[in-house]
């Protein structure tokens, strides 16, 4: 028997090597964790542009009604 569930993550549970999608404000952002950094941020990699970027910078605004994170 297949289940299709998806497991809400937070951020002191981030793992490297893990992928996750965040939604905040209207954007989707699929992206694996590539180092663990201080302050509990990460620097991630975008799974769509490849980019490159810190996890701070993609919730910096704050959250919104559809704040969503989640490990996929």
């Amino acid at each position: 028997m297949k289940t299709n569930y998806q497991l809400q993550a937070s951020f002191d549970t981030i793992r490297t090597g893990k992928t996750y999608r965040l939604s905040n404000y209207g954007e989707k952002i699929e992206f694996e964790v590539l180092e663990i950094m201080p302050e509990y941020d990460c620097k991630i990699r975008s799974l769509d542009t490849l980019e490159t970027f810190m996890l701070s910078d993609l919730v910096k605004y704050g959250v919104s009604e559809d704040y969503q994170f989640l490990e996929i």
